[in-house]
């Protein structure tokens, strides 16, 4: 009986909540990286250098650093519905803004505060997600949210290619007309979403009784384990060893995801492509990714084994990146790219169900957002490293064997970490390790 209603209630719940978070992170993913299709026609009308728009391209990111506890805590204070609609609709405009960019100046200043605006919103929902599904249900809930990234790529590049054809259409440029079109209708999500996201699970009337009793009093019982027995005060997740850790490893791999995200379109470009024939050639790589992460994300669910399923799709990462920096062939980069986008994509959910299930408490706001801040500065140094390197040697090979080191690094890393708690919880047990 019991099982019949926790399968009931959290399918319940992921059809009522994940089209509504889908579409936020679809929007969110659409509007941060647009920039790096706007830079097939717009550094050349602004005349940015690969370096220029390499800075502006990371200053999102470090925006994004500064908000995103403030922010996250801010979330937990006033609930998900206010927090996370003011997060879409200050994003949305200032993503239109981008249009009104000038010189480099302008452009690193919209970025800036573009990333400001925006911060919170993932490690939000990252927290949000544990107050409406138990642990053993989060991994593959987190892959469908993020499987909004790759969707976002799979509909936006083609649609950003079209769009840049809009040249000269009311005296704007292809680029201006992208960032307004696709700027502007997270302002009205937002604005839905005020009226529509429901903060927790004791305040809805779509959930039976029975279905409401059984998924409050599960995440009670979680909250309180966690409470007993592990982190759970801000002060101690800013101290953890273990919470440091896993913001370096989330850095390693976010190195990878945005020096991809940002470069792949120039990457394609220089093959000899067109504008638009580059849209549609971006979107393969996620077609492949959003078919293969979730599933990846379900097995470790059912499993409840997180250490290697992180671990595995960060190498496959490696070896597309290696790839793609290597190959002389439009096919063969083109693959490598497709194994590096499935492998970052599939890493990350299994990764974020290990410090969601250590954090408890104001630890469990602090210490997420903490990992999401650090770890997307890995957003600032990729997109700034691959461009430094593209001005310095003319290529992207270099830059591509650069990425592949930092997710390379990514996976002893974790590895250890994991087995160092292991140890300890051996250790911890009664009568071990005791004379």
């Amino acid at each position: 009986m019991t099982k019949t209603i926790e399968r009931q209630t959290v399918s319940k719940v992921g059809w009522k909540l994940l089209p509504i978070i889908i579409l936020m992170y679809f929007l969110s993913y659409l509007d941060r990286v647009n920039v790096s299709f706007a830079a097939l026609t717009m550094n050349k009308d602004l005349a940015f250098t690969a370096t220029i728009y390499g800075w502006g391209a990371g200053l999102f990111f470090v925006g994004y650093f500064l908000g995103e506890v403030p922010s996250n805590l801010a979330l937990e204070r006033f609930g998900a519905r206010i927090w996370l609609a003011r997060i879409m609709i200050s994003w949305g405009a200032l993503s239109a803004a981008m249009a009104l960019v000038s010189g480099p100046i302008s452009f690193y200043a919209v970025r800036f505060l573009l990333g400001l605006a925006e911060a919170g919103l993932f490690p939000g929902v990252i927290l949000y997600l544990t107050y409406w599904f138990p642990a053993r249900a989060r991994s593959r809930m987190i892959a469908l949210f993020l499987a909004a990234a790759p969707l976002s790529t799979l509909v936006g590049a083609p649609l950003s290619g079209y769009v840049l054809g809009l040249d000269g259409a009311a005296g704007l440029r292809g680029w201006q007309w992208m960032f307004i079109l696709e700027g502007l209708p997270t302002v009205l999500v937002g604005i839905y979403i005020l009226f529509v996201l429901p903060d927790r699970p004791e305040r809805v009337g779509w959930l039976a009784r029975e279905e409401r009793d059984w998924l409050t009093s599960e995440l009670a019982a979680e909250k309180k384990l966690r409470a007993e027995a592990r982190i759970h005060g801000v002060g101690q997740a800013l101290g953890n060893l273990r919470v440091l850790g896993y913001c370096l490893w989330y850095l390693l791999v976010v190195t990878g995801l945005y020096g991809i995200g940002f470069w792949m379109p120039q990457v394609v470009r220089a093959l000899g492509y067109s504008v638009s024939q580059v849209g549609w050639l971006v979107a393969l790589p996620s077609i492949a990714t959003a078919v293969l992460m979730i599933p990846w994300s379900v097995h470790s669910d059912r499993t409840g084994e997180r250490l290697w399923h992180a671990i595995l799709p960060a190498l496959l990462a490696v070896a597309g990146l290696l790839l793609a920096a290597q190959a002389s062939s439009p096919i063969l980069v083109m693959v490598g790219f497709t194994l590096a986008s499935i492998g970052v994509f599939s890493a990350i959910p299994p990764f974020w169900a290990l410090p969601v299930s250590n954090l408890s408490g104001s630890a469990a706001a602090a210490g997420i957002a903490i990992i999401g801040a650090v770890g997307n500065l890995g957003g600032y140094f990729g997109p700034l490293a691959l461009g430094m390197i593209k001005d310095a040697t003319g290529g992207f090979s270099i830059g591509l064997m650069l990425l592949a080191g930092s997710v390379a690094l990514s996976c002893p890393l974790v590895w250890m970490m994991e087995r160092a708690q292991a140890r300890r919880a051996v250790l911890a047990q009664p009568g071990v390790g005791s004379t």
